[in-house]
């Protein structure tokens, strides 16, 4: 066990555990590893689909479950689904409307499957680079409502996703969990397909304490697992807003703040 008590670690990805080009660094890799040694487990929550994050498996040797769509679906280093937080399918065309209204483009994720309007629409390259996917293009939602993990509305537009969020929030209430996996990108996911129930779920299934897990992330939806753990890192390239939520501090995720992280608060 670490000399400050953590048992196990959990990492957000994009802006994270990864630099802004999506690249694991060495570095980073190592700390992972150094985490093992020190019979700390490591584990990774990020609002990517489950195809998303399996290029991590093998250079961290992940053996514990994987939270995909910000826990809206587990899976284990097989990709095979543990448990599964659907949005519930009375509201998935009320959502996807909404997020239209605000001028948002819309994606939806269901199973296996990453759903567009428009292949060519704001950061669809980018992300299906980052997953290692492509979408699917479709004409409309129609039809689509049984088993959806998550819905994402897409817009640069700053002061319209933040109203778009305020306004999920306001009309759905407690029946979805609303936050910004990044500036650009607003998921809507069942209200236990949240990184806060992660950090429950991992608890539970390893028997440990809250106090004893460590979770890092750098974006408003990392701050309802800061709340539940005993400690709580948000990373240098954090809004002021992250940081303030967070016990502790890194460097930026360009500047190897996920492994001094590890090696500063954690391994200590």
């Amino acid at each position: 066990m670490s000399s400050s008590g953590i048992r196990l670690m959990l990492a957000d990805v994009d802006g994270t555990l990864v630099t802004q080009d999506k690249v694991l660094t060495d570095r980073a890799v190592e700390a992972v590893h150094r985490l093992r040694e020190a019979d700390v487990l490591f584990a990774i929550t990020s609002g990517r689909p489950p195809r998303g994050m399996a290029m991590l498996i093998e250079p961290l040797s992940l053996t514990t479950p994987i939270a995909a769509f910000n826990g809206g679906l587990i899976v284990d280093d097989q990709m095979a689904t543990i448990e599964q937080h659907a949005v519930p399918k009375e509201l998935v065309s009320p959502v996807v409307e909404l997020m239209g209204s605000f001028g948002l483009a819309v994606w939806v994720y269901r199973g296996a499957d990453w759903l567009v309007l428009d292949e060519t629409g704001p950061h669809v390259d980018r992300e299906a680079w980052t997953v290692k996917f492509p979408p699917t293009t479709v004409k409309n939602f129609d039809g689509v409502d049984e088993g959806v993990s998550k819905i994402t509305g897409v817009s640069d537009d700053r002061d319209k996703m933040a109203k778009a969020t305020e306004a999920a929030r306001a009309q759905f209430g407690q029946h979805v969990s609303a936050a910004q996996s990044q500036p650009y990108y607003l998921d809507v996911t069942n209200p236990e397909a949240n990184k806060g129930a992660v950090v429950q779920y991992l608890s539970g299934k390893y028997g440990l304490a809250t106090e004893a897990i460590a979770t890092i992330g750098d974006m408003p939806n990392d701050c309802l697992m800061f709340a539940r753990s005993g400690m709580s890192i948000a990373m240098g390239n954090a809004s002021a807003e992250v940081q303030r939520a967070a016990r502790h501090v890194t460097t930026s995720n360009e500047d190897e703040g996920f492994a001094n992280a590890v090696d500063r608060f954690v391994l200590a």
